[in-house]
């Protein structure tokens, strides 16, 4: 789909949005280490709760879901009167999970995006949001491994997607792209995991953090 104007500025406040890493805000604000120092050296949630600090992993948990959420859910909202459909919603949210993988104001060096597309997921349709972090759930209570849950996750995403077409949403092409786009970034971003995970030497969740060499 071409973009117009007033699509185009949507899609760029959604990228500037994704670009604040909470991560490293609420770590400085708590007068905590960078995330980046410590750990994975990844600023996200997961990384954060290795400082030990709870409160500070559950702040930044939601608020890079909501920064993922919020973009959507206005453009669904109050897009219409301008022209902005559920098309331009999903590419929202995809700029929005580009700016926290990419963001402007870290020197494009930011996080996997699973929060992030758990967010932008809860705002194409709370039932899809719910079904992909059950997977996640799920997994992760069993096996204890945060990046496997997020690999599986990834991958039923855009089945949930599909499967509920018809049923509980309308099927739109540009929004199951956008889907599988933040699927395959979160695969790639998580390559490293992946070897780790095949490798038998993956840190599991509540694993203490260790400085980044």
């Amino acid at each position: 789909m071409s973009l117009e104007l007033p699509s185009l500025i949507a899609v760029v406040v959604g990228y500037l949005i994704g670009s604040l890493s909470f991560a490293v805000i609420v770590s400085k604000l708590l007068g905590m280490d960078d995330p980046r120092s410590y750990g994975s050296g990844n600023p996200g949630a997961t990384n954060v709760l290795r400082s030990g600090r709870k409160g500070a992993a559950l702040a930044t948990l939601v608020l890079d879901a909501l920064k993922g959420w919020l973009p959507v859910f206005v453009v669904n909202e109050w897009g219409a009167a301008w022209g902005l459909g559920a098309g331009t919603a999903a590419l929202v949210g995809l700029a929005a999970f580009l700016g926290h993988l990419y963001p402007v104001f870290f020197r494009f060096q930011g996080g996997k995006g699973v929060a992030t597309a758990a967010g932008v997921l809860f705002g194409i349709d709370w039932l899809l949001g719910l079904a992909t972090g059950a997977s996640w759930l799920i997994i992760a209570f069993f096996f204890r491994y945060s990046s496997l849950a997020s690999l599986v996750a990834a991958f039923f995403a855009p089945a949930y997607y599909v499967l509920g077409g018809k049923i509980a949403w309308p099927l739109h092409r540009t929004v199951l792209v956008a889907i599988i786009v933040m699927s395959l970034l979160l695969a790639w971003r998580h390559r490293e995991n992946i070897r780790r995970l095949l490798a038998g030497t993956e840190s599991k969740l509540g694993s203490k953090a260790k400085p980044t060499t």
